[in-house]
């Protein structure tokens, strides 16, 4: 597996799923889809609580906007959305699960036209994915182990009070 390093390898990750699992969509960003077919972007990237091995957490909104042509049957889009949702569903997308947790908040909805009418051809799944960045730092090399005991030290942040431990 790939060492996730950017929050836009998540995008390409989901791609390449999405392709394998239904390979008669159209799958990718706004510059490779226009029309029919799953749309995958990025809404929101926020900060989470840092991972066990103290990597950075990124939030990711991650919304896979689904269009199917005019004329299709009713609810197409709605059962095109369902897969995905199920696709999903406790999925890392081939990405190193102590860097990628699984989806949370998946919701899929109709989206809705500029006229704010409900345009049923086309639905979003969300949900919210964390990554997490950065060395681990428990690989981090920091040098020699230290401490300090506060009733044998006159300041607990002075690094030079500390000694190293005796194995």
């Amino acid at each position: 597996m790939t060492l996730i390093e950017k929050p836009s390898q998540l995008p390409g990750a989901i791609v390449e799923a999405v392709k394998s699992a239904l390979p008669q969509l159209r799958v990718g960003n706004h510059l490779d889809v226009q029309g029919p077919g799953v749309l995958i972007s990025l809404e929101r990237n926020g900060p989470g609580l840092r991972s066990l091995a103290g990597r950075k957490a990124h939030a990711l909104t991650v919304l896979l906007k689904v269009s199917v042509t005019t004329g299709s049957a009713p609810f197409d889009a709605c059962d095109l959305a369902s897969q995905l949702m199920d696709l999903a569903l406790d999925n890392r997308w081939g990405l190193p699960p102590d860097q990628c947790d699984l989806p949370t908040n998946i919701v899929a909805a109709p989206s809705t036209s500029s006229n704010s009418e409900t345009d049923y051809d086309t639905w979003t799944v969300s949900f919210t994915q964390t990554l997490y960045l950065g060395p681990s730092l428990l690989e981090d090399p920091t040098g020699t182990p230290l401490f300090a005991r506060t009733w044998e030290v006159s300041n607990i942040d002075d690094p030079d009070q500390y000694r190293p431990l005796q194995e």
